[in-house]
């Protein structure tokens, strides 16, 4: 059976996080097992394409559609994730104003202009994306690792360098 957000509590105005695996999709619920979602043109090609299409796309585009056309095999959640920081506009306003937008093309950026910026301005005003927050972290955490490697093993020749010149000075 298809997936109904009904069953899940899902109230108009909801935010709806949809596990992809290389990244989490984003969807407004609207009521009637309907979202509002902002997609690249080619998202619905292959697994690859569609990332190649995420990263690649400056302009993207507002659908309406069944959930369950939006979710495909995929498992998703309803996640507010900002309640705790925002405070959530209006559920009818929410539903208003995504339905205004559909059919319309946006600007797209992978990192400062997504799906989660989408939804989560609808929901609070506010355009935050904290997967995109989570990977600055992740690849600034990265760039350190490997400069603490580097730092190290900088660290490392120099004393064995000091070590030699040591070694050499005794035996002369």
């Amino acid at each position: 059976m298809a997936p109904t957000l009904f069953d899940h509590g899902a109230k108009p105005g909801d935010l709806i996080e949809i596990f992809r695996g290389t990244y989490e999709h984003w969807a407004v619920y609207i009521g009637g097992n309907e979202v509002v979602h902002l997609i690249p043109p080619s998202e619905n090609s292959g697994p690859f394409d569609s990332l190649l299409m995420l990263l690649d796309s400056s302009r993207a585009q507002v659908r309406r559609q069944k959930i369950w056309e939006v979710v495909g095999p995929h498992r998703f959640e309803i996640n507010n994730l900002l309640d705790h920081k925002y405070e959530p506009r209006q559920r009818c306003d929410i539903v208003r104003d995504a339905c205004t937008l559909v059919s319309q093309e946006l600007p797209y950026n992978a990192a400062t202009n997504n799906c989660e910026h989408f939804v989560t301005k609808l929901r609070y005003g506010e355009s935050e994306s904290l997967q995109v927050n989570r990977a600055a972290v992740i690849g600034g955490a990265a760039v350190v690792g490997v400069g603490i490697v580097a730092l190290g093993a900088a660290l490392f020749a120099s004393l064995l360098k000091d070590d030699n010149d040591n070694k050499r000075r005794h035996h002369k």
